[in-house]
């Protein structure tokens, strides 16, 4: 039986990278509220403080971006969900195994 760092550190590389993936799925579920609350905190501080004569564009401007951005950090909720319950550890090598 082989011994070794090398061969410790090739056998438990898969082990290793689920933990790894298992770690990020639970940092992108935390990431997409913080980054939602930080919108939302960014839009509030800047129509507020917009003058009266361009608050209208700041308002759009704001709605636009919250409207582009709250789908996007929903699937990386979804996404540290299935990753952090460990749907991404065996993934397919060939179109054979889909």
């Amino acid at each position: 039986m082989p011994e070794g760092l090398l061969f410790i550190l090739v056998k438990n590389k898969n082990d290793d990278m689920n933990t790894i993936k298992k770690l990020a799925g639970y940092v992108w579920m935390l990431m997409a509220p913080i980054l939602i609350l930080f919108l939302l905190y960014q839009a509030n501080e800047k129509i507020s403080h917009a003058a009266a004569a361009v608050k209208s564009n700041v308002i759009l401007q704001w709605v636009i971006i919250l409207l582009v951005f709250t789908p996007i950090c929903i699937g990386f909720y979804i996404f540290g969900t299935y990753a952090s319950k460990g749907e991404y550890d065996h993934l397919p090598a060939s179109s054979e195994e889909v």
